[in-house]
């Protein structure tokens, strides 16, 4: 290193590839599962590795190399971690603690077995089943990698393990063999749309910027992930860097831009750090930087990070952001592959839009078509959250069903609970229905449906979810994060909050209802930016598919799932009362009274709610009763 040709970064990945197969214990280093003790799993292996001097047992070879120990990116199942995967055979372990590690040094390592306890397992028919090996498990059957490839298998600080599955083989064919023409053609050809939640043909876009004539170019990744409960791009740059690396330079010499940055949250600290390696270790074996292998190409790298604004997502306020402004959307046209960073073409890509890239490149747009739909082509990674039982990052076939999505992949619903509603697209995004769970997952369906792809959050709600609660938990996100700019979304958010406010505290009427219908439309249909104009799809969709539970909140001050404060109340039972005189003591606006001997009431029309009385009882006589459509609680 480093790489001057071609020829030597193929004969180098050769070599890789014709070392000794040993035995990999892969340890998930993604942040699910670091917070739940990954670290001190991996110091454990690394313990008794060094301790008893293993030799790679797995596969009972004749070299002297000890198992390959490593710290890996999200293997998915982040619900069950931590998670150890022991290669080549793929067993899967989860739930590892560092007690744990001597059973699996023992029985897995030296002895050739399986942890039996550690694996995968379902209860079915009174009949426990168990999957000790990855691919076998319900949560990956029917999952794809394409994106997320590399993430659970590989060193993300290691090129070493990049190079040894390919990488950067794509770039040496593009700029050695291929012309910016044939490259855009290619990812024309694929079909692949970005996947930053607009779904705009990203060869298009690239088009774009290659036909606008200028001396300086850009290519921008927003890795500015907003959403709450997203985690996928996050993912991807913890877990691969270099794919996202290796993208963005194909799509610098395919536009001609010799400089990009990278968008990325201080907030994820651990992506920045993996990145920042990444770009160093790039550049030093000489796959970025001048005249790459030995061509004209030239190609390099930034790190802008954000302060952590959601508006920072929408193109124009990322590139002012990147260029020292406050973030704040600007009217297009004209749009960024004309006139953008510092007024030359650019390109912004997210993160799995990039991903993409280099795999396409090398298999082909024909293969990458073999997945997915004809409008919709390939995958999508989406965070599984909310009341769902298999949480984590999941990668699945653009088509697939909501149903398949959540209730195969994901497991269904937590603690056999009835499944209510899925919320797809992040805050923007809409709210769907049991009847739309056999609904395709592709752009064009989910948009009839009036919900969108948006970056590829999916919260899944059971029976115990106030649909008008989570609307208004959505809006508040969006209001809070608008940047003021422009009045519809300033204040028509603010307006719609207010109502929305004044329903979960019962004191909206009927009429509230059709002004925040108006007001939604207004904002949608006036706002400068695509945060303005999706953040009213949560108040739309669930007015559109659960209005009876919005008029039950208006009409009869009732909230089915037990949400709503404002729709309870609580009484004091004469027969339980001691008139101890606690309750009244705690009480912070002074509404309940009584006397000696005599037992004491609450004043509903000052009761706030508080519930200081009922954890103050120590007799258990506070009673909470919740208002039902047929009674008055």
């Amino acid at each position: 290193m480093p790489f001057k040709t071609k020829e030597e970064l193929e004969r180098y990945i050769q070599e890789l590839k014709n070392k000794p197969v040993t035995a990999q214990v892969l340890v998930c280093g993604g942040l699910g599962c670091l917070a739940k003790g990954a670290e001190a799993v991996y110091k454990r292996f690394q313990e008794l590795i060094e301790k008893n001097q293993l030799s790679a047992t797995v596969e009972k070879t004749t070299d002297d190399h000890q198992p390959s120990l490593k710290e890996t990116g999200c293997m998915g199942l982040c619900e069950a971690g931590p998670l150890v995967r022991i290669e080549p055979k793929g067993i899967l372990y989860l739930r590892v603690k560092p007690e744990d590690v001597d059973r699996i040094v023992e029985e897995t390592l030296i002895n050739n077995r399986v942890v039996d306890d550690l694996v995968y397992q379902e209860e079915t028919n009174q009949e426990i089943r168990k999957w000790p090996l990855m691919k076998d498990v319900p949560f990956y059957r029917k999952q794809k990698k394409i994106v997320l490839r590399n993430c659970g298998s590989i060193d993300p600080e290691e090129l070493d393990d990049y190079l040894f599955h390919d990488g950067y083989l794509a770039l040496t064919k593009v700029v050695t063999t291929m012309s910016p023409d044939d490259v855009i053609g290619e990812i024309l050809k694929s079909g692949l749309r970005g996947r930053g939640g607009g779904g705009f043909p990203t060869g298009r876009k690239w088009q774009f910027a290659r036909l606008s004539k200028s001396e300086r170019k850009f290519i921008v990744c927003n890795g500015d992930e907003g959403d709450p409960g997203a985690f996928m791009d996050r993912s991807v740059m913890e877990g691969d860097p270099h794919t996202v690396i290796e993208g963005m330079a194909i799509a610098g010499y395919a536009f001609g831009a010799q400089e990009g940055y990278i968008y990325v949250r201080a907030e994820y600290p651990l992506a920045v750090k993996r990145l920042k390696k990444a770009i160093a270790d790039a550049r030093e074996a000489g796959l970025i930087g001048k005249n790459l292998f030995g061509t004209s190409f030239s190609f390099d790298l930034t790190i802008k990070e954000g302060a952590g604004a959601f508006v920072c997502g929408e193109e124009t306020a990322l590139l002012a952001s990147i260029e020292g402004k406050r973030g704040m959307p600007n009217p297009r046209p004209p749009f960024p592959a004309n006139k953008g960073l510092w007024g030359y073409p650019t390109v912004i890509n997210n993160v799995e839009t990039l991903a993409n890239v280099p795999i396409i490149i090398l298999k082909g747009a024909d293969w990458f078509r073999s997945f997915g739909t004809v409008n919709s082509p390939g995958t999508k990674t989406f965070a599984l959250s909310g009341k769902i039982r298999n949480t984590g990052l999941a990668e699945v076939p653009m088509g697939i069903s909501l149903r398949e999505l959540i209730f195969d992949v994901g497991g269904g619903v937590q603690n056999n609970r009835k499944f209510k509603a899925v919320q797809i697209g992040g805050p923007s995004g809409g709210c769907l229905t049991e009847q739309h769970l056999d609904l395709a997952v592709d752009y064009d369906s989910l948009c009839a449906a009036g919900a969108i792809m948006g970056s590829g959050g999916l919260v899944t709600m059971d029976e115990d979810t106030c649909i008008v609660e989570l609307a208004r938990y959505f809006l508040h996100f969006t209001q809070n994060e608008s940047c003021g700019k422009c009045v519809p979304c300033r204040e028509g958010t603010k307006h719609m909050l207010n109502v929305l406010q004044k329903i979960v505290e019962a004191r909206a009427k009927v009429e509230d209802l059709d002004l925040l219908i108006e007001t939604a439309e207004v904002v949608r249909d006036a706002s400068l930016c695509g945060l303005g104009k999706t953040a009213p799809n949560p108040v739309l969709t669930t007015l559109r598919y659960f209005k009876d539970e919005y008029l039950d909140h208006v009409n009869n001050h009732v909230c089915v799932a037990h949400v709503c404060n404002a729709m309870k109340e609580y009484r004091i039972d004469p027969e339980k009362c001691r008139a101890c005189g606690k309750c009244a003591r705690v009480c912070p606006v002074k509404c309940i009274s009584g006397r000696p001997k005599v037992p004491y009431v609450i004043d509903q029309e000052a009761c706030i709610k508080c519930g200081s009385c009922f954890e103050a009882c120590p007799f258990d006589a506070v009673l909470v009763e919740w208002r039902s459509k047929n009674h008055e609680s």
